[in-house]
């Protein structure tokens, strides 16, 4: 009888300084548009999480406040080493990205007046834009064989998007439903 086991079974558990680098590269190639790339970065290219295990982290890491990326490292980091893990992505993805923001900030201080810097920074908006609608694409997939996931997905996006509901409260009310959905498809 086979058994199934998963990426991060079958894969070693990445180290304190991979976990710190894993996160650096992604603080410092995914300006703008971190999610889509911390996808690819996690689940495609260090296998440390599968695409599902990915998922259900991220919609963790949606519910509690802060940065979705930011709260992502702390949680890869955690599940494979512990506070220490949660510490090396933390610092990694953040360390990098400050001091190139603090450095883009004097250079923006001395030169927001020319019309060209303001077109840069009109089409690195519309760039993270592809970036995120890409990466929705992506998780969004897996939802095809889920159709209970996808319709707890879909009025979120409605509440939220159309409705114009906070995300707190959209949370409180679908995330009892989705678990309670979960458990009886579950069984």
């Amino acid at each position: 009888m086979a058994h199934d086991t998963t990426l991060t079974e079958s894969t070693p558990r990445p180290s304190i300084a991979e976990i710190f680098t894993g996160f650096l590269t992604l603080g410092l190639i995914a300006f703008g548009g971190a999610l889509p790339l911390a996808r690819r970065e996690i689940v495609e290219r260090r296998k440390w999480l599968d695409a599902d295990e990915f998922t259900d982290l991220l919609g963790l890491c949606q519910f509690l406040p802060g940065g979705n990326v930011i709260n992502l490292s702390v949680a890869v980091g955690m599940k494979f080493r512990g506070l220490a893990g949660a510490l090396a992505g933390l610092l990694g993805l953040i360390v990098g990205p400050s001091l190139i923001v603090i450095g883009f900030g004097v250079i923006y201080q001395r030169t927001h007046q020319d019309p060209r810097i303001a077109h840069l920074f009109a089409g690195l908006a519309a760039a993270a834009a592809g970036l995120l609608v890409a990466m929705s694409v992506k998780i969004l997939l897996p939802l095809r064989h889920k159709p209970e996931a996808a319709v707890i997905a879909a009025l979120m996006f409605i509440a939220i998007a159309f409705l114009r509901t906070p995300l707190l409260p959209s949370m409180l009310v679908l995330t009892p439903i989705s678990v309670f959905i979960a458990r009886k498809v579950g069984r």
